[in-house]
């Protein structure tokens, strides 16, 4: 069983930087991909970034894309989301998901995540 625990969220005005963090513990997989994703109060749960650990390739969501980066460090199964320039509306509480279905892939839908964290919240000032 794979267990995701996600850490860095917290208060931060608008403008500022935040770096969450997601380790991987249990039956992790070395390949597939490891998202981001965030749910504001009253909405659905959005994709933000993710990362295919075989290859290193990236997708983001339009509206963090320029100013989010996903990376990974395979010797210790964490994978971070540097928040730069953050915004009133990146409020949210913070998932990370882990897919184990495609090596290859880079799926940006809910349905292609097998495993999730419990969320760490973000919330920006204005």
């Amino acid at each position: 069983q794979v267990q995701l625990e996600e850490s860095g969220g917290g208060l931060v005005q608008a403008g500022g930087s935040l770096r969450l963090s997601c380790a991987a513990s249990g039956r992790t997989f070395s390949t597939g991909a490891m998202g981001w994703f965030r749910q504001a109060p009253g909405k659905e749960r959005e994709f933000v970034a993710t990362i295919n650990r075989r290859v290193g390739s990236t997708v983001y969501a339009p509206s963090v894309k320029g100013r989010f980066t996903i990376s990974r460090d395979d010797a210790s199964n964490t994978v971070y989301l540097q928040m730069n320039s953050l915004k009133p509306e990146d409020t949210a509480v913070y998932y990370c998901a882990e897919n184990t279905r495609a090596p290859w892939g880079t799926p940006v839908t809910k349905s292609g995540y097998d495993y999730w964290g419990q969320g760490t919240q973000v919330t920006v000032s204005s």
